[in-house]
């Protein structure tokens, strides 16, 4: 398992979307952020970072995960039910590529209605409207 086969499973999933942040991760989302969206996955893309896959698990699933030797509740994130993978062998492959699909799932659901109906929009007005809010956005920081 490595970053780029976890890239390749999630965005490929509905509305997913990468962005890179804090110097050294790419950060998927459901949905842009820009209206709204939410992170469901991060992977540390040089090492300098803790663990090497962040996920929302769920509390049911992040009690069970952290049971696991070699996966620890998130920094900053465990509250929001977010474990780490310190190193891909914590689990077996196929367990690794069903937990970004799941943490996805779990939330795609938690998205208030507004977004939900934004994401169901047709490609061209969502990304017509996104790049509005990003402008909105540029403006906004350029006053303040």
């Amino acid at each position: 398992m490595d970053n780029e086969r976890i890239r390749e499973i999630c965005l490929a999933l509905p509305h997913a979307v990468e962005t890179f942040n804090w110097g050294h991760r790419l950060v998927y989302w459901v949905g842009p952020r820009e209206i709204g969206g939410k992170m469901f996955a991060t992977t540390d893309v040089d090492g300098t970072g803790t663990g090497m896959l962040w996920f929302h698990a769920g509390p049911e699933r992040f009690h069970e995960l952290v049971e696991i030797e070699g996966i620890i509740p998130a920094p900053y994130m465990a509250r929001a039910w977010w474990v780490t993978l310190e190193r891909w062998e914590a689990l077996r492959s196929r367990e690794i590529e069903a937990e970004p699909i799941r943490a996805h799932a779990l939330i795609y659901e938690k998205l208030p209605k507004r977004v939900k109906t934004l994401l169901a929009l047709p490609e061209k007005e969502r990304n017509k409207l996104i790049r509005e809010r990003k402008k909105q956005a540029t403006a906004k920081k350029a006053r303040q």
